[in-house]
């Protein structure tokens, strides 16, 4: 019986193909995402220049700091080979799209991923960089054809991100998931709404009501139909795949939703598949395939899932439980967020109520000051808020979790002013407008803090704005929003 949880499922021989061409696409989109902005973010003269990060962890750690930051980038760490490395990632994403070199080329993305995540730092330690990690890790493993095992394994991943993002929503505490006002607040203060976010704010309130709790049975309860017969799976990810949906028609999430679109395929066998393929794929996967992973990738496998699942089951019971990890265990389960294994998800846990915008301005005399313009967050009023999935903005994004002022992110954004000050081109290019392009730069800078909030119907067709805002003084000397 062990033997056949390394032989090929023929139940999901075009599932697997699906997937990887999904999973090229995906990798293409983030890639290029970060082509345009990963100098700004992490190059020597960037927002958190890695090079620096890399020298500190070699300094306290010695030799041993190469296995706990793996990343391609000790070798060199310069715009070029941060820039490089997207364009490779970009090259073999297209390798991997037409059915070239699969598991090769699934390899070196992963490990470029993987480089490009420490390389990003703060700006890429988010739940869609961890879910691409390790759906790209798990991959490898399916080239030639699904097995049980590498299913199971599949099934796995989106139960934890399915399952442990609502179960992180009733025990944050938050009270707004609680008593079902969450869409009361979500649309208007998510960190990059785009225009849809500002329609959905518009419905009535029973309808918002019941989006929360169609949300919290859909993370509860259907997660728990992944491992039940077909037609619980298949039930499954029609609920989650529509949910999915939901979420890209209201909010930019960049390309989480599709990511978890496409993992939804493990749920979807080739009988189901084949209604809604060309008769041409369908032909290619009609004859079973016969083929077992080699020794040495079944061994790999076999040593995926044991880490897979007891380190996220280890995380788990820290995370949520509360329980406490000896120091060997700790260590142990360290290996996930470093390596891309067994990672625990925890979507939207604590709902903003507020929205709280800066406003960044750079003046030379301190009396007539200028703005900077950034390309997709809130700031001028009558602008229709933009749609730009699957692009990951990171600057845009990361600016909407300083209001709190916690000092994690009060330390990027205060290396993103310096970086102002000097007119650094590779961090100005970051934004949509530099006023002081071409030009010194200014002697000073202020951030102005603004409540927003959307329109309603009525404002909106007397105004033709967006939004509304109310001015709240001057950052860091106003309340920090909370959470």
């Amino acid at each position: 019986m062990l033997k056949r949880l390394f032989d090929t499922d023929s139940n999901y021989q075009l599932t697997g193909w699906l997937f990887l061409r999904a999973l090229a696409l995906i990798y293409t989109a983030a890639f290029l995402s970060l082509a345009v902005q990963i100098e700004g973010l992490a190059g020597p003269s960037g927002i958190l220049p890695f090079s620096e990060a890399l020298g500190t962890r070699y300094e306290h750690f010695g030799p041993a700091a190469w296995f706990l930051t793996p990343t391609l980038f000790w070798l060199s760490s310069s715009d070029l080979a941060l820039l490089g490395a997207t364009l490779l990632g970009v090259l073999f994403s297209l390798i991997l799209l037409f059915g070239r070199f699969e598991r090769l080329s699934l390899i070196v993305l992963f490990m470029l991923y993987l480089s490009l995540f420490h390389a990003g730092q703060e700006f890429l330690n988010f739940q869609w960089d961890y879910l691409l990690l390790e759906s790209g890790f798990l991959a490898i493993f399916i080239v030639g054809g699904v097995n049980p095992l590498s299913l199971l394994l599949f099934h796995w991943l989106l139960f934890r991100l399915r399952f442990l993002s609502g179960l992180s929503k009733v025990l944050s505490g938050d009270p707004t998931w609680s008593d079902l006002t969450t869409l009361n607040f979500y649309f208007e203060t998510q960190p990059l709404p785009h225009v849809g976010s500002w329609f959905a704010h518009q419905l009535p309130q029973w309808m918002h009501t019941t989006g929360t709790a169609t949300v919290l049975i859909a993370e509860l309860l259907v997660p728990f139909f992944i491992f039940l017969p077909r037609p619980f799976r298949l039930t499954a990810a029609l609920i989650t795949i529509v949910i999915q949906l939901l979420i890209i028609a209201t909010s930019n999430h960049n390309f989480i939703n599709l990511l978890t679109i496409a993992l939804c395929l493990f749920l979807l066998d080739d009988r189901f598949l084949q209604r809604f393929t060309p008769s041409r794929l369908r032909q290619r996967f009609a004859a079973p395939r016969e083929y077992r992973l080699p020794l040495v990738g079944r061994l790999a496998l076999g040593s995926v899932a044991v880490l897979s699942f007891s380190i996220s089951l280890l995380l788990s019971l820290k995370l949520f439980v509360g329980m406490p990890l000896s120091s060997p265990l700790q260590h142990y389960a360290s290996i996930g967020p470093r390596y891309g294994i067994g990672l625990i998800y925890h979507i939207f846990p604590n709902m903003q109520t507020e929205r709280q915008e800066l406003v960044i301005e750079g003046s030379y005399d301190g009396y007539h000051w200028q703005p900077y313009v950034f390309n997709y967050k809130p700031q001028a009023l009558d602008e229709r808020p933009a749609l730009h999935i699957p692009h990951d903005p990171r600057l845009d994004w990361m600016i909407w979790f300083v209001p709190p002022q916690n000092e994690r992110m009060m330390k990027w954004f205060n290396r993103f002013m310096g970086q102002l000050t000097k007119n650094e081109p590779k961090v100005t290019a970051l934004l949509r407008e530099n006023p002081f392009a071409n030009k010194p730069p200014p002697r000073y800078l202020r951030v102005l803090v603004y409540r927003y909030h959307f329109t309603r119907w009525r404002e909106r067709r007397e105004t033709g704005n967006w939004w509304k805002r109310e001015y709240l003084g001057v950052f860091p000397y106003v309340r920090p929003r909370a959470p």
